[in-house]
């Protein structure tokens, strides 16, 4: 929505005013700035196009085969960018545009199918102005996003009058869908590992969800699993590397819904005496926790360390008498 990437929007232009400065930033720094917003994966994208810009053109390309041709621009970017600021004749379809095709014309082809996207890419080129098509697309994606919404507001519609779905009562069934969106599941349990009033935090790189970002230590487990249990994995073990340890506190579940995935996620904060793990070592750097927002983190850790206090001596020495004896 454009209230939520408006904020981002200002800081991403107040920091790289230039493409030569977006250019010449660090990950790091981008992902940092674009923390909050989810898809991280376009935050690469776009650091890596400006790059990709500068050392092939100098520029910002002006040619939708050459816009297209960058790093994360599909055909929905590339034809927004290129009728929009070069006033070049390729019309959009984004979700909001099939919606409202789909509705007016009556069209049931599913609009994630192969001939779907052939026919509604084909309508909207054929209703294209070509004198004004950035002001063409524009117009089509807003009557979707403000008034032909998933609940629409039809009395508020100028196209009311001839719209298929609204005369044929299809409203509810147009757009078309053929696949279901599957949710995978995920089990999460965060490791805030306290040594010296530092805590430890990794990188992730892996190809997947919020690649570049730092976190915590993670143990992801197939099912809900106790401490107890937690404590006795090989997952535990590798990273503390039988470290003794004192238990502050272990949160409640919080649920964090992705696109298609649903994060069951605990954090459990303790504390360590020593430091001889090589996995904290070779694997994670230690900072002092007002040093962790300098660091682009996914927001389920932000809006954690929030709400969680740091721990009091007071509460370190209740921890280790209820305890009776170091956790291992």
């Amino acid at each position: 929505r454009v209230e939520q990437g408006m904020p981002y929007y200002h800081r991403f232009i107040e920091n790289y005013p230039t493409l030569q400065a977006l250019a010449l930033a660090s990950e790091d720094d981008v992902l940092r700035l674009w923390q909050g917003l989810g898809y991280y994966s376009r935050g690469r994208n776009l650091l890596f196009a400006a790059r990709q810009m500068m050392a092939e053109y100098g520029r910002f390309p002006d040619q939708y085969s050459e816009i297209r041709a960058l790093k994360g621009v599909g055909d929905y970017t590339a034809a927004a960018v290129a009728s929009m600021a070069f006033n070049l004749p390729h019309a959009v379809v984004d979700g909001n545009v099939y919606r409202f095709l789909a509705r007016y014309y009556g069209i049931d082809t599913p609009i994630d199918s192969t001939e779907g996207k052939k026919v509604f890419k084909e309508l909207a080129d054929s209703l294209l102005d070509h004198k004004n098509p950035g002001l063409h697309n524009q117009a089509v994606m807003e009557i979707g996003a403000l008034i032909c919404k998933p609940k629409p507001l039809c009395e508020r519609c100028p196209f009311s009058q001839s719209c298929y779905a609204l005369k044929n009562k299809q409203i509810a069934v147009l757009p078309v869908k053929s696949k279901k969106t599957k949710i995978r599941n995920r089990h999460f349990n965060y490791l805030l590992i306290e040594y010296k009033e530092q805590f430890y935090i990794q990188q992730r790189t892996a190809k997947d969800i919020w690649q570049g970002l730092y976190e915590f230590p993670l143990i992801e487990y197939t099912k809900p699993i106790s401490l107890n249990r937690l404590m006795q994995t090989d997952e535990w073990l590798s990273i503390l590397d039988k470290e003794e340890c004192i238990i502050f506190k272990k949160s409640k579940t919080i649920k964090h819904q992705l696109s298609h995935q649903l994060l069951h996620t605990v954090f459990i904060h303790l504390k360590i005496d020593k430091s001889k793990s090589t996995y904290l070592k070779k694997k994670c750097k230690r900072v002092s926790s007002e040093e962790l927002n300098k660091y682009g983190m996914p927001q389920l850790i932000v809006h954690y360390l929030k709400s969680y206090p740091i721990q009091s001596k007071k509460k370190e020495k209740k921890a280790r008498k209820k305890s009776g004896s170091l956790f291992y």
